[in-house]
C-alpha cells in the first residue's frame, strides 16, 4: 500500500479523506513511472494486478527528469503542483480505477486537474468527478481564490464542451467492457447538475490536521456546489514544510527514474 485514505467524518458540508503516505519510497517510484509515461503500468499495480517491471527508453527518462527539475531561479509552484496531481491520481484508485483520466505531463497544464467517472454495472455514468488539486502553503486562501471560482463557473455551465469531450474520451476507454455503450448518447443523457461532483484535494500543515480547522478550510463548499453531500469531496495531505518536502521528494523521484530498467 502506497497511500492510506482515512475517511473523515464531517457535517453535511462535505465528505472526504486524509491521505497518509505509507511508503514514500514506493510512492516515488510510482510517480516516476507516471513521469515517464507509464501510468497504465502504475494503474495495474494499484488495482492489484501482477506486472513485470516495464523498461523505459532513455529519451523518456530525460523528459521525465526535466519535468521534476527546476531551471535556475525557477519557482517550484508548477513542479510541485504536478507532483501533487500525480499523487492525487494515485489516491483516486482507492475505490477502483476503472475510468480515471490519464495524468498529464505538463507542469503548467490549464485543463482539469483530474477527472474520474463513476459507472454502474451496466456502464451508465452515475457520477463525473472533477478534481481540483492544489499544493499550497495557504490552503484556505487558495481554495477561496482558485477553487471556488472554478467550481462556480462549472455550475453555471461554463466549460461544458471541454468537460463533455473529456467524458467522451474516458467513455471510449470503456468500450471493451461495455461494447454496446453509445458514447454520444451517454454524454447527452447525463444530467450534469446531478452527476457532476467535485473533489478538492489540498496540502495542509498541522494547524489544519484536526477536524474543526480542517472542516473550516472547506467552508462555503455547499453554496458553491449545492445538493447532496456526496457532490462535495474534500481531501487533504498533511505535509509540514511543503516546499522542502516537495524538493526532497522530487529528488527521490528523479533517482527512481534513473534506476528504472533500460531498453537495450
Amino acid at each position: 500500500m502506497t497511500l492510506a485514505l482515512q475517511k473523515v467524518t464531517t457535517s453535511t458540508l462535505c465528505e472526504g479523506s486524509d491521505w497518509v503516505v505509507i511508503d514514500e519510497d514506493v510512492l516515488a517510484e510510482q510517480v516516476a513511472r507516471i513521469a515517464v509515461g507509464q501510468f497504465s503500468h502504475v494503474s495495474k499495480i494499484l488495482l492489484g494486478e501482477t506486472v513485470t517491471p516495464a523498461k523505459v527508453r532513455e529519451a523518456a527518462k530525460k523528459d521525465a527528469i526535466g519535468l521534476l527539475s527546476l531551471a535556475a531561479k525557477e519557482e517550484p509552484w508548477h513542479r510541485d503542483g504536478w507532483v501533487f496531481q500525480a499523487i492525487s491520481w494515485i489516491a483516486a484508485h482507492d475505490d477502483g480505477g476503472t475510468a480515471i483520466r490519464a495524468p498529464h505531463l505538463i507542469k503548467a497544464h490549464k485543463g482539469f486537474d483530474g477527472l474520474k467517472l463513476e459507472l454502474s454495472d451496466a456502464g451508465a455514468v452515475t457520477g463525473v468527478i472533477v478534481f481540483e488539486d492544489k499544493a499550497t502553503e495557504n490552503p484556505r486562501a487558495t481554495i477561496r481564490a482558485d477553487v471556488w471560482p472554478g467550481i462556480t463557473k462549472l455550475e453555471q455551465g461554463e466549460r461544458s464542451n471541454e468537460l463533455g469531450q473529456e467524458v467522451s474520451a474516458l467513455l471510449q476507454t470503456q468500450l471493451r467492457t461495455f461494447p454496446d455503450l453509445d458514447v454520444e448518447a451517454a454524454v447527452e443523457e447525463i444530467a450534469w447538475k446531478e452527476a457532476r461532483r467535485y473533489r478538492v484535494a489540498i496540502t495542509v500543515d498541522k494547524s489544519h490536521a484536526t477536524p474543526e480547522p480542517r472542516l473550516a478550510l472547506f467552508k462555503g463548499f455547499d453554496s458553491k456546489a449545492p445538493g447532496a453531500t456526496s457532490r462535495r469531496l474534500a481531501e487533504t495531505l498533511l505535509v509540514e514544510d511543503l516546499r522542502p518536502w516537495m524538493q526532497t521528494f522530487a529528488d527521490l523521484v528523479i533517482t527512481k527514474i534513473k534506476g528504472l530498467p533500460d531498453y537495450v
